[in-house]
């Protein structure tokens, strides 16, 4: 590869640094290439006749061969123009040009024998000439390409001698690794030395794989550490579960080591792995579960060849719903959303990868009711997804009137819209922050939720989702540890005991895309999440995965709660049941007990007057009336999670 970037060589001695070649060989590298090719088939020729006279060629042989030697350097330039020898670069020579140059010689053999029975006839001419000559063109030619490629590589008496800055072990030492070494091997901007392989299969222990020996198996990693200078860990198993690559990672962190994971399977298969793509082990690594993939036949029927909207397309999560949707082959794809960057950077990549779709990126807002309306009109959308919210619980709390306004009234916005133009299917985003809210962003989803239900009626397929956190998304806590562990901590969590469910940016995806298909009229709907995650063993994972110990070399501070934060959230809520749907892992709601007292035909207009007048303890107090369950947080010693003291109090303000 000649692609600029970090290098390695499978040698752990100092690393050498080739000169650049003479500008002339470079200006006029075809002509030196024809020339050295046909000075080796001279050499060639001239030594297969020393070769048939035991190094004394007869006076009149020298002759005859002296004249034939035109006819000779014609038929092997033939034979060499015609597989492209006198092209391409020596130091990257392969199997595939050993196969040419086998070609070349034969041909260039042919055309002299053919060409000497013409002139001259056989007869005279010792024959053995023929085989000698080829043999010895080809080796010639072969052996010069390899020699240029071993010595650049392994280093040579024209470069000069440079420190390693990096040592580094390859886990794995199959395909992927071979491929990794084979590489890093050819790129000569790095300072970098493959110290070995680590592998945990017995068959390869002691073995030595591509002039790189196997040092032992992975729980062997911080004793080869102790013995060896050893810098970083590379991970090359692209097919490895997330419990392995938390495996590998726990020994790296025992060695006080850093590590990098190789891109998946697909993107190996696909080509589109190069060394500088080898990625920090991420947090889906540390879900502590295994992804859910959803897989229903259902979303063709439901999304190709239909006009789709989806509102806040320049999220983490409506972005990533218009990349699957798109995968659909929808009629239509409407991007909605008033982010212009992010609107401009998602439109260039959708067009990027489907070409022939159409797509329409929309500048809007959902409190505009008038600009809804004319995308409705326009666009016709059969399926919604209205992923627009406020979703930071602070700013929530601190902007108590402009929440209520974006994910009540916007919600309404869009939802009036959709049955007015007669969506068939409306899906909207919420959160497990709705079950028992202790917050204005909760509690506002939860309405949210009433508000899409009680206004359909019962027209259409208009459903809600619960999720919990996502993993890497815009202003989650993953990116926030990950900032703060490059600068080198401290790590800041609010609270030693905080839990939270958490799922990747896929899953939700594909749970917001399942709940079109499956949710009946009026259903919320939600993934089963496993358990949830202790924030502070995240912290500390992150820590170690980047090659760090928590507490010493990046300190975890504990900062309180902050306004509106629960420690553990909730899936139900009191009076509330899990119902199984027909996609495994996904549930809906049922709900027993009295309907709300209050319904969004009499809300909302409430909600809008206390909104213009900008009446906080107004919204509140209309909230709680709304939300029975509403709990503001003031001052919490929770001990209502799993494994608590039943007999400590829990301390929440109902005001």
């Amino acid at each position: 590869m000649n692609d600029p970037g970090d290098d390695m060589t499978p040698m752990p001695s100092p690393i050498l640094l080739e000169k650049p070649l003479p500008a002339f060989l470079v200006r006029y590298r075809f002509g030196t290439t024809a020339l050295l090719n046909l000075g080796f088939a001279v050499l060639a020729y001239v030594g297969a006749f020393a070769l048939r006279f035991d190094l004394e060629v007869p006076e009149s042989y020298r002759a005859m061969a002296l004249r034939l030697l035109p006819l000779l350097v014609l038929c092997k330039l033939a034979g060499f123009w015609r597989f492209g020898l006198f092209s391409g670069w020596w130091r990257h020579v392969s199997v595939r040009d050993t196969e040419d140059i086998i070609r070349a010689n034969l041909l260039g053999s042919g055309l002299f024998v053919l060409g000497v029975t013409a002139f001259q006839g056989l007869d005279g001419f010792p024959r053995s000439v023929f085989p000698s000559d080829f043999l010895l063109c080809t080796s010639l030619v072969a052996g010069a390409r390899i020699a240029v490629r071993i010595f650049r590589e392994r280093g040579g008496v024209f470069r000069e001698l440079r420190r390693i800055d990096r040592a580094v072990l390859i886990v794995g030492a199959g395909s992927a690794g071979i491929r990794l070494l084979g590489e890093i091997a050819n790129r000569r901007a790095g300072r970098t030395a493959v110290l070995g392989f680590v592998d945990d299969d017995p068959e390869k222990q002691g073995m030595r794989i591509s002039g790189v020996d196997v040092l032992g198996k992975v729980e062997e990693i911080p004793a080869i550490a102790g013995k060896c200078d050893v810098d970083e860990v590379l991970i090359a198993i692209p097919s490895a579960s997330a419990s392995q690559i938390r495996r590998i990672a726990a020994f790296c962190t025992e060695a006080k080591l850093r590590s990098r994971v190789l891109p998946s399977l697909g993107d190996l298969v696909e080509g589109r792995f190069i060394f500088t793509q080898m990625r920090e082990p991420n947090v889906e690594d540390l879900l502590g579960r295994t992804p859910i993939r959803i897989v229903s036949p259902l979303l063709d029927s439901l999304l190709e060849g239909r006009s789709i909207l989806v509102t806040g397309a320049a999220g983490s999560i409506g972005s990533e719903l218009c990349r699957q949707v798109a995968g659909h082959r929808p009629r239509r794809l409407v991007l909605f959303d008033r982010h212009e960057n992010g609107i401009f950077t998602l439109e260039s990549e959708l067009r990027q990868k489907h070409p022939e779709m159409d797509l329409v990126p929309v500048l809007g807002d959902i409190l505009l009711p008038d600009q809804l309306a004319l995308v409705f009109s326009v666009h016709r959308p059969e399926v919604v997804f209205h992923a627009a919210a406020y979703k930071h619980v602070p700013l929530a709390e601190a902007n108590v009137v402009e929440a209520v306004r974006n994910n009540v009234l916007g919600t309404r916005n869009v939802a009036q819209q959709a049955l007015a133009g007669g969506t068939a299917h409306f899906v909207l985003v919420s959160t497990d922050k709705a079950v028992r809210p202790s917050s204005v962003m909760g509690a506002t989803k939860r309405i949210a939720e009433q508000t899409v239900r009680d206004l359909a009626g019962g027209r259409g397929r208009f459903v809600a989702v619960r999720f919990g956190n996502v993993l890497a998304s815009n202003g989650s806590v993953v990116p926030l540890f990950r900032d703060q562990i490059s600068r080198g901590g401290p790590v800041t969590v609010t609270h030693p005991d905080v839990t939270r469910f958490f799922m990747t940016i896929p899953e939700a995806v594909q749970l917001v895309l399942q709940a079109a298909t499956v949710g009946r009229p009026g259903d919320t709907l939600f993934l089963e999440m496993g358990r949830p995650v202790r924030i502070v063993d995240l912290a500390r994972q992150m820590i170690e995965l980047s090659g760090f110990v928590p507490d010493e070399d990046i300190e975890i501070v504990f900062t309180g709660l902050r306004p509106g934060e629960k420690l553990h959230e909730e899936l139900l809520d009191e009076g509330e049941e899990m119902v199984a749907t027909a996609v495994p892992r996904v549930f809906s709601l049922g709900r027993a007990g009295e309907p709300p007292c209050v319904g969004a035909r009499e809300f909302l207009p409430r909600f809008e007057r206390l909104v213009a007048a900008h009446d906080v303890e107004g919204l509140l107090e209309l909230v709680k009336e709304i939300v029975p369950s509403y709990l503001p947080v003031v001052a919490v010693r929770e001990t209502d999670a799993p494994g608590s003291d039943p007999g400590a109090q829990d301390v929440r303000a109902t005001g």
